[in-house]
């Protein structure tokens, strides 16, 4: 069988041993270490100034809005203080000219219309008794009837307080340069006053950290929520890191107030950009074509290998490599008789293959998971969706032998990140320690919140991280027990909540 062969081949460019991935870890190490130092640096290492997780007692009523990708989410949460929480939504897809716009009012303008939408349909009395009291001059004073909102901005941004940050670099394909240095919470405060919306911008959250604190809130338990990771169409983590350690905090200037009570803080890694020089990841030659041809080349290195946005891109061209394999006859079966459809398989000339971003990483999850007789969902969904009709079994079983690699090698990558972060941190050596925030005296637990599509939905993407964490020097088979990870639900929502309660109290935002 060449095609297999040929397949296998490329397959195992994607391949990422125990050695690569110790080597990952101790370089993921000294970038945290570099970053603990100094802004500018690989891994950001950002302070978000949120300094204690929540114990699920927490209540009230919150706004939260969630950019994080290609949808733009507005959501209304009841915080229940018996660790459960109602939470009302809505979704809206961000249209790409707002992505790529040339000024920043034009995105930020669109979001607030979004809000401006939602509590009219939500929350519609609140809403219209805050316009009376504008239209009748006695909206003064009214702050106790403003809704606390808290901004889940999923992109790098340098966090001057718990509701200040500019935003350092766009990712996830957006690219307006105009708002490159601008405060995100001013930007979005600004046009929601235009519009006289009862809302105050009170927190700025990075999804990782809503995950972080929305894990903790519904699974309080012993042992406190350690770190937050996103493994959707990005990918980054944050979690909870000793003062002490950041010393940038009281070496850098425009410093800003925050408890140190706690003596801890969450910090915001940034890891999508871990290793941009490549000294230690993967580099195949889909992915340097992929770099090349990115909005930002050279970037978020880290990210191009692991999330969702880039994995259907990294299987579209190594299926197109397989093609152009005179080798391998991917899709080429001409005669029928050769073919166990008895039909001749055709690529539509409008085929999504031959289509930059033409594959959408749940094409990966439906073809991980297919185990029908001869692959035939596999073969239905080339048809349905890549246009490739009459797809032989073998064609198939072509395709998924490098969907399984390449989503084998994102988990391993991913298992660095955290691993690193355990290592780093000394939790898994802690077992005594019991800290105010993440304390992991149960049993020596280390608990973790994930979200997105991939941890979510690609069949085999923890079991593939965990074979990872048991390779890892520092960790192995004992501390691997030991790692916790569970869904966090709604953490760009809930936890964008927490935090816009924990600003809300505050005197200084």
């Amino acid at each position: 069988m060449p095609l297999l062969q040929e397949a296998k081949k490329v397959a195992d460019e994607f391949s990422y041993g125990a050695d690569e991935v110790n080597r990952g870890v101790e370089e993921f190490i000294r970038e945290m270490e570099e970053g603990f130092q100094a802004n500018g640096t690989t891994l950001s290492q950002i302070p978000t100034y949120v300094t204690a997780v929540p114990n699920g007692t927490e209540k009230g009523l919150f706004l939260a809005v969630d950019l994080g990708g290609t949808n733009f989410r507005v959501c209304s949460i009841n915080l229940h203080g018996n660790t459960t929480f109602t939470l009302t939504q809505s979704k809206v897809a961000i249209p790409h000219e707002l992505m790529v716009a040339k000024t920043s009012k034009e995105l930020f303008s669109f979001l607030a219309r979004q809000i401006e939408a939602f509590l009219k349909t939500h929350h519609a009395d609140h809403f219209e008794a805050h316009l009376q009291r504008v239209r009748s001059g006695t909206s003064q004073g009214g702050e106790e009837k403003m809704f606390m909102l808290g901004f889940t901005f999923s992109f790098p941004v340098q966090q001057h307080g718990i509701n200040k940050g500019t935003l350092i670099r766009w990712t996830k394909g957006f690219d307006i340069e105009d708002a490159i240095g601008k405060d995100v919470c001013a930007l979005l405060q600004a046009e929601i006053d235009e519009l006289n919306l009862p809302v105050r911008v009170a927190a700025l959250v990075n999804d990782t950290v809503g995950t972080l604190m929305a894990r903790s809130y519904t699974s309080p338990g012993k042992s406190g929520t350690f770190l937050g990771g996103i493994f959707g169409t990005g990918t980054n983590g944050a979690y909870v890191e000793k003062l002490s350690r950041i010393t940038k905090l009281t070496t850098t200037k425009d410093q800003t107030s925050y408890d140190t009570s706690t003596g801890e803080m969450i910090v915001n890694t940034e890891w999508g950009s871990f290793d941009n020089p490549l000294k230690v990841l993967p580099n195949t030659p889909y992915d340097a074509d992929l770099d090349r041809e990115s909005v930002n080349p050279g970037i978020q290195m880290f990210e191009k290998r692991i999330s969702g946005m880039f994995l259907g891109e990294i299987l579209r061209r190594a299926i197109l490599g397989l093609i152009d394999n005179p080798e391998a006859q991917l899709f080429k079966d001409s005669d029928s008789s050769t073919n166990d459809v008895h039909s001749t398989t055709t690529i539509a000339e409008d085929s999504a293959l031959f289509r930059q971003w033409g594959i959408d990483t749940s094409f990966l999850s439906i073809v991980k998971a297919d185990s029908s007789i001869g692959l035939r969902v596999t073969r239905q969904t080339l048809e349905r969706d890549l246009g490739v009709s009459a797809a032989s079994t073998e064609d198939a079983q072509a395709v998924k032998e490098l969907v399984s690699a390449i989503g084998r090698r994102s988990a391993r990558l991913s298992a660095v990140a955290i691993g690193a972060t355990i290592i780093s941190t000394g939790r898994l050596e802690s077992t005594g320690h019991k800290s105010s925030s993440a304390g992991d005296d149960e049993g020596g637990i280390v608990d973790i919140g994930v979200d997105g599509s991939l941890v979510e939905y690609y069949p085999g993407f923890e079991d593939e991280m965990r074979e990872a964490f048991r390779e890892i020097k520092g960790i192995g088979a004992e501390g691997e027990k030991r790692i916790r990870i569970g869904i966090a639900k709604d953490g760009s929502g809930v936890g964008a909540a927490l935090i816009a309660l924990v600003a809300g109290q505050m005197n200084d935002i």
